[in-house]
């Protein structure tokens, strides 16, 4: 291979190209060879060579041991694992949505379109003044608030703010995201009802907070209900409170996170508009501001001139946070979930999913030492350890819940239905929380024991993975 100044192209094409790139740049362009590093080349490449049906038979396999949204309920609490309707993949599918993005403004009037709507719609629900779409992530969406907030701050002289303040419920990537944005994370406790406690909210704000991250309802499913004296405790401090959007899913039509005092959000579209969930696949993760942050939005955004669409630069933006325009197939899909439902299957949507969880919670026969919750509850293995219950739990045919997790319940077992849920596919679930929690210990202990891969080393399979079919080999 060559390496060219612009681009890279194999070595039976460089005379054509290289008269391309000069007529194009009007200078001859230079070129250097740049071989691969031994430690990174080899002299055969070794392949499996099954017969068809062989390579048939095996992913087909792969799909049946596989679990899913589309296998059985799926209630991972917080992560909101939301039922993905094909229909949004048969719009997203749509031909004439398969254009460059590359392409000028002039020449994609409906693509824009669709995204000024999709601003529109997120900005409405949430609350918000303006929407980008760019971030390709929720976590990506809290690091972009958290660089909003850091521009903000700076054009106010306040650039000595160093602070992001999470309670010690927030989600992982709150403080993660507060941390490569270049804060230093501050934790506050909880109070006794599971809540923000305004007394430790109080003594950790001050002139060095530049925000207040905070979920809405909490990681154990419960309502803040003193959200608009937390924002008030937060602004007089100089700070902006930040919502993050997982659990969005219990307030969709019926409550906004901008008329509660958030000032910034990020929107979860794989949690709360159906989109397909992690993997390392494309996501989007659009982030929400009030009217005194929108100068501060990624470059660029879509706006309505007349009736052309285009594509413009805020005052003060903080530049790009991702390619182009944001992931522009997931959007489709967030945007046709949206059209479809309209206000009230959206408002039907966070009902039922406060009515599934609330239901489940009355069937089995764990504590939940913290109510009333909305969407979600966490329960308590009490003596059991929560690991082992969830592993039992496979056995029933279901995915268990988050084991563990938030800590302030002891061996929690975090728990999110959704919305989609049967009450058949709830009471399954009630069968399973109640036989693993019933179980022997050597039952607990040694389980799963109908799954098709047993008991595992998790921290092993995390540390060593294999990631090449090569590996079988070596054992």
């Amino acid at each position: 291979m060559r390496h060219y100044d612009q681009a890279t192209f194999s070595e039976d094409d460089s005379p054509v190209y290289e008269r391309l790139l000069s007529e194009k740049f009007g200078t001859e362009v230079a070129v250097e060879d740049t071989p691969l590093p031994d430690e990174l080349t080899r002299d055969t490449l070794e392949l499996p060579a099954p017969a068809e049906p062989e390579l048939s038979r095996h992913y087909v396999r792969l799909s049946q041991q596989n679990y899913a949204v589309e296998t059985g309920p799926y209630p991972l609490g917080s992560c909101t694992m939301k039922y993905n309707p094909p229909f949004t993949e048969d719009v997203a599918a749509d031909p004439s949505g398969m254009v460059h993005p590359d392409r000028s403004a002039e020449s994609v009037q409906g693509n824009l379109e669709l995204l000024y709507q999709l601003q529109e719609y997120l900005a409405e629900i949430g609350g918000m003044a303006d929407v980008t779409l760019q971030p390709p992530a929720g976590a990506a969406g809290e690091f972009t608030g958290n660089r909003i907030a850091a521009a903000y701050h700076e054009a106010h002289d306040e650039g000595h703010r160093s602070e992001v303040v999470v309670p010690d419920t927030a989600h992982g990537t709150n403080p993660a995201s507060a941390a490569m944005a270049g804060y230093d994370v501050v934790e506050i406790p909880s109070g006794e009802d599971g809540r923000v406690d305004l007394e430790a909210l109080e003594a950790a704000v001050g002139e060095d907070t530049a925000l207040f991250m905070l979920t809405n309802p909490n990681t154990l499913g419960l309502f803040e209900r003193d959200i608009e004296e937390i924002a008030e405790v937060v602004h007089e401090a100089g700070g902006l409170v930040y919502y993050d959007g997982a659990n969005l899913n219990a307030l969709l039509g019926r409550a906004r996170p901008g008329d509660m005092g958030y000032d910034i959000m990020h929107y979860n579209v794989h949690k709360t508009f159906a989109t397909p969930h992690g993997g390392g696949g494309p996501g989007a993760g659009p982030v929400g501001v009030v009217d005194e942050l929108t100068d501060f939005l990624p470059n660029p955004q879509v706006d309505k001139q007349g009736e052309d669409f285009e594509l413009v630069e805020p005052e003060q933006t903080i530049g790009k946070v991702h390619d182009f325009k944001g992931n522009w197939l997931v959007l489709i899909k967030a945007m046709a979930y949206i059209a479809r439902l309209g206000d009230s299957g959206l408002c039907d949507t966070s009902a039922s999913a406060v009515l599934n969880a609330n239901y489940l919670a009355e069937q089995i026969d764990l504590e939940i030492p913290f109510d009333p919750f909305h969407h979600e509850f966490v329960a308590s293995a009490g003596d059991l350890d929560a690991s082992n219950m969830a592993k039992r739990m496979l056995d029933f045919g279901v995915h268990p819940p988050t084991t563990k997790w938030p800590e302030i319940v002891s061996q929690a077992l975090m728990t999110e239905p959704t919305e989609a849920e049967s009450k058949q596919s709830l009471d399954q679930l009630a069968d399973a929380f109640n036989g693993a929690f019933n179980a022997g210990d050597e039952e607990l202990s040694s389980a799963p024991h109908r799954t098709t891969a047993r008991r595992i080393d998790q921290a092993d399979a995390a540390r060593n993975p294999r990631l090449s079919w090569h590996a079988l080999d070596d054992e």
